[in-house]
């Protein structure tokens, strides 16, 4: 898998920064992208001491752009609700 290579691909060289996180050609996300890179080699420590990472795109327009991880927007994904999976084990002081 690309994404995790620990040497940049060559396609990164010409990558652009971008001030949104998407394509700042074509405005697409990074979900459109045709290839991904993340280099995991170099994090940025912020000033709390959380790690952000550089993400690279290769977008569906040819432009390649690049973006702080700390500027990815909000999953979608994290506002659901789970279902909980069922307990392992009989409890018998669970409410039934």
């Amino acid at each position: 898998m690309e994404a995790f290579e620990l040497t940049p691909p060559k396609w990164t060289e010409p990558a652009v920064h971008a001030s949104e996180f998407c394509c700042p050609a074509c405005r697409s996300s990074s979900k459109d992208a045709k290839r991904a890179w993340v280099n995991r080699r170099s994090p940025v420590y912020t000033e709390d001491h959380r790690r952000k990472w550089q993400e690279f795109y290769e977008c569906q327009c040819a432009k390649v752009w690049w973006a702080w991880s700390s500027d990815r927007p909000p999953s979608e994904l994290a506002d659901k609700e789970r279902e909980l999976p069922p307990p392992r084990f009989f409890n018998p002081f669970d409410d039934l």
